[in-house]
């Protein structure tokens, strides 16, 4: 619950701290005094978007902050989710600086706007005249039967989960699986346009049969083959040249040696220098030895040289036509069209596949569809009278309330059509909320429905603001009657028009203007005993209350 709330520098408020009952608080004021301002910041704290022309001091930061004892909430869970350190004490923080720099945070830890916001709608519940007008929108109205019947509380049947978040999920799933089927079916039609291109590409490549590394071997020897009859000339008149003519290098290189070896008896030196001689001599004859081989082997042959000049056209041809200078890159687009045409024989094994799973989900969903809508057509009845009940003692003992149903195909809240019907007057056909009721028929009704709630949600504070619209007298009191008894189990604060509904609280706190001589402020204090018989007259009788007035007020106050 809510245990202290601060609000500096926003709007008309300057600076303000209330310390609320845990039980029922009622806020009162002149209108325009700033009871909606209060609301305005309280919106901030639980995550609103931030304007910094509601600034008091433009030249100041604005704050907010909310104190909240959650001990008694278990919400341990909530905090670990969001990583943050869990304490029995809760401080929501709002900063907004006058450039108009926004900062949230969470027991002084910096969090986005989405964080505190998740973190403060397990804390509070605003309940403004927009929600009442929100009790007309049947995805609203599903969500208070959801909640009514249960749906949303932790279920061990539903695997731990609440029933409506285990269909949630069984739902997903199966809007997932859709998903994927549709993309692999597009990828199916599309690639079977390029499959025949593609296919004819492949084997393009697979009749190539390409080596990674034949082209450069391909063009040296075709460079022989062209060059047959030169290189073998030249490599006769090599071999001549060493071993064959008159003067040919090996015989001098013999004699030279021979020569040296002579000498050797003078001097080691010239030992060495034969050994020497005689090595290269060695080297020489096999060089010679090499070269006759490479003559032998060298021919004209155009057979092979067409051969090898048709094995290179071709790899051109795939290198211009894929735009590629190598073989390498030839190879890799080889495998990328293998892999496309792979892929569209292994869709239709895919989709076949993923439509099986998609069949499964399906099945699942329409299981736990049922499931959820059982539980909600059993609440039905109850909802109707217990509603009723409660609107008659507000003052419609003849409202009519019908739950219309309808089967539908499942969306991501079930397979479940709702809309409340509501008829105000006897003989009058129930109609939908927002045709049938009137503006304080709509506040009862939203009243109503908190009050049938209150027992089934783990709020800790329940805000209204002006939930009295439309109603007086001793249906008034009922109202207040009705918000004591929820504050039983929750905080309850309450911002209020009407006497009958501000005698009904624990405190009272009075939100008025003060003028300056610069400006108009708003300030907010608790009353007293005798401060509240005061406000409760004025609030019966205007600016001059009679003698009656406050005789009304202490009479209210001790009911």
């Amino acid at each position: 619950m809510l245990i202290d709330l601060k609000i500096k520098n926003y709007a008309l408020i300057e600076q303000l701290e209330m310390h609320p009952s845990p039980v029922l608080n009622i806020i009162t004021g002149e209108t325009g005094a700033g009871k909606s301002i209060m609301l305005g910041a309280i919106g901030l704290l639980l995550g609103n978007r931030a304007d910094t022309k509601l600034l008091f001091n433009q030249e100041q930061k604005c704050v907010i902050e909310g104190v909240f004892d959650i001990s008694q909430y278990n919400l341990q869970e909530v905090f670990a989710a969001e990583d943050l350190d869990f304490d029995n004490t809760c401080i929501l923080r709002r900063e907004i600086s006058p450039s108009g720099k926004s900062r949230a945070f969470v027991n002084d830890t910096p969090v986005t706007l989405d964080v505190i916001r998740k973190i403060g709608e397990n804390l509070m519940d605003v309940h403004s005249q927009h929600d009442t007008l929100q009790l007309g929108d049947t995805s609203y109205q599903l969500n208070i039967l959801d909640i009514y019947a249960g749906n949303t509380s932790l279920d061990i049947y539903a695997g731990n989960l609440s029933y409506l978040k285990a269909y949630s999920e069984t739902y997903r799933t199966y809007k997932k699986l859709e998903s994927d089927y549709k993309k692999l079916e597009d990828q199916l039609a599309q690639s079977q346009k390029e499959l025949d291109y593609n296919t004819f590409l492949l084997n393009e490549f697979e009749e190539a049969k390409l080596e990674a590394d034949e082209q450069e071997s391909l063009e040296e020897e075709l460079k022989q083959l062209e060059n047959a009859e030169d290189i073998k000339l030249k490599l006769t008149q090599a071999v001549q040249s060493l071993t064959e003519s008159d003067f040919n290098i090996t015989s001098a290189l013999k004699d030279t040696a021979y020569l040296i070896g002579q000498l050797s008896q003078f001097s080691s030196k010239y030992d060495e220098l034969r050994t020497r001689a005689e090595s290269a001599l060695i080297e020489l004859n096999d060089i010679a030895s090499e070269l006759e081989d490479a003559e032998r082997r060298t021919e004209a042959d155009p057979q092979r040289t067409l051969e090898v000049q048709e094995r290179l056209n071709m790899i051109y041809t795939l290198q211009r036509k894929h735009q590629v200078q190598t073989i390498a890159e030839l190879l890799t687009i080889q495998e990328e069209l293998s892999t496309k045409v792979g892929n569209v024989l292994n869709l239709d094994n895919a989709i076949a596949k993923t439509k099986k799973e998609m069949d499964a989900a399906y099945q699942e969903v329409l299981k736990k569809a049922k499931e959820l809508s059982d539980r909600r057509r059993a609440s039905f009845q109850k909802f109707e009278q217990e509603l009723h009940d409660l609107v008659a003692d507000l003052g419609m003992p003849n409202a009519r309330i019908v739950i219309q149903h309808k089967e539908a195909q499942p969306t991501a809240t079930g397979t479940d059509e709702i809309s409340i019907l509501f008829s105000a007057n006897k003989g009058a056909q129930p109609q939908t909320l927002v045709k049938a009721a009137s503006g304080g028929e709509f506040s009862r009704l939203m009243l109503s429905v908190k009050y049938m709630l209150a027992d089934k949600t783990a709020l800790p504070t329940i805000v209204f603001d002006e939930i009295d619209t439309g109603i007086s007298g001793e249906v008034a009191v009922k109202v207040g009657r009705m918000m004591q008894q929820m504050a039983q189990k929750h905080q309850i604060i309450a911002i209020s028009h009407l006497p009958q509904i501000a005698a009904q609280g624990d405190y009272h706190y009075f939100v008025y203007k003060e003028d300056r001589e610069d400006r108009t402020i708003s300030r907010i204090k608790q009353l007293n005993d005798e401060e509240r018989v005061n406000e409760i007259a004025h609030m019966i009788a205007g600016a001059n209350p009679s003698a009656n007035a406050y005789q009304s007020a202490k009479e209210l106050l001790s009911l």
